[in-house]
C-alpha cells in the first residue's frame, strides 16, 4: 500500500518520517520529493507499508503531531495524467 503523508515540516529527513510509520509495522520504503530547483523538501511523502500495516499506520497517525505540524495520512491516488 501507498501511503500519502502530507503537511510534513520541512527540516524532516526519509529517516524521521521511517521512524514515525515503522511504530505501525514494516516500512517498505520512504521517498520525499524535492523542489527541482532549490532542492528543498516540498511537505508531502510517500510511504509503502503492506495492507494491513498500512490501514492501521493510515487510522492512527492521521493528524500526528510531529514538531509542531499536524500530519494528513491517507491512502495515495494514482498519479493524474497531464
Amino acid at each position: 500500500m501507498n501511503i500519502y503523508v502530507g503537511n510534513i515540516p520541512f527540516r524532516s529527513t526519509n529517516d524521521d518520517l521511517q521512524k514515525v510509520f515503522e511504530a505501525h509495522g514494516e516500512v517498505i520504503s520512504v521517498f520525499l520529493p524535492t523542489d527541482r530547483q532549490s532542492g528543498r523538501p516540498r511537505g508531502f511523502g510517500f510511504v509503502e507499508m503492506s495492507d494491513e500495516d498500512g490501514k492501521k499506520a493510515i487510522a492512527e497517525l492521521d493528524g500526528f503531531e510531529m514538531d509542531g505540524r499536524n500530519l494528513r495520512v491517507n491512502e495515495a491516488r494514482p498519479r493524474e495524467e497531464r
